[in-house]
C-alpha cells in the first residue's frame, strides 16, 4: 500500500505542475496584451497676463427739468435720483471673491459669512503691503471695513458705482476691490 501512496502522490504532483504550466503558458503565450504607456509630452509654463481693467462705473445722470405735464403727476417730481453709490452695502452682497488693486499690485480676496476675529472670515492671496495681511471684514455703515487676524483695521472702503469699492489702507495707500 505503501507504493500506491507514493506513486499517486507523484501522479498528483505531475498533474499539478502540468496545470501550472499550461497556465503560464497562457499569460505569457499572448492571452493579454500588454498596455501602451501613456504619452509623454513636454510641460509649458507661462505666466498669466494681469486682469482686465474694472469697467468703468456707470456715470448717473440728472433728471431733466419738470415740464409743467410732468410738475402735475405728483409721482414724476416726489421720486427721488439714486445713484449706484446710494445703495446699500450689505454683508450678503459682499460674499465671495473680490479682485484688488493695491500699490500697483493685483490680488484676490475672498469673502465669507463665516465669524472671525473682528467680524467675518477672509482670505487674502498674492496680495502686497498691507493688503496681505487681511483675514477678516465686517460693514460699518456704508463702508466696508478690511481687518487682520487682530481685528485691526487694514482699509476702509466706500461703494463707488456697482460692484466696485474704493478707499485707502491704514498707512494711507490707495486700494481698490471690484468684480
Amino acid at each position: 500500500m505503501l507504493n500506491w501512496t507514493r506513486s499517486g502522490a507523484a501522479l498528483l504532483t505531475l498533474g499539478l505542475l502540468a496545470g501550472c504550466t499550461s497556465a503560464g503558458s497562457n499569460l505569457s503565450g499572448g492571452g493579454i496584451a500588454p498596455l501602451t504607456p501613456a504619452p509623454a509630452g513636454q510641460v509649458y509654463s507661462n505666466r498669466l497676463p494681469p486682469p482686465p481693467p474694472p469697467p468703468a462705473a456707470p456715470v448717473a445722470q440728472t433728471p431733466a427739468p419738470a415740464t409743467e405735464t410732468a410738475a402735475a403727476t405728483p409721482a414724476a417730481t416726489d421720486a427721488p435720483v439714486q445713484t449706484a453709490s446710494a445703495a446699500p452695502v450689505t454683508r450678503e452682497g459682499l460674499v465671495g471673491a473680490w479682485r484688488v488693486s493695491s500699490g500697483g499690485g493685483n490680488c484676490q480676496i475672498f469673502m465669507a459669512l463665516t465669524q472671525w476675529t473682528g467680524g467675518y472670515r477672509a482670505a487674502s492671496r498674492g496680495c502686497p503691503g498691507q493688503v496681505a495681511d487681511v483675514s477678516a471684514w465686517d460693514v460699518s455703515g456704508s463702508q466696508v471695513v478690511l481687518k487682520d487676524s487682530g481685528g485691526s483695521t487694514v482699509a476702509t472702503l466706500s461703494n463707488t458705482g456697482g460692484t466696485r469699492y474704493e478707499g485707502t489702507t491704514a498707512g494711507g495707500q490707495q486700494v481698490s476691490l471690484y468684480r
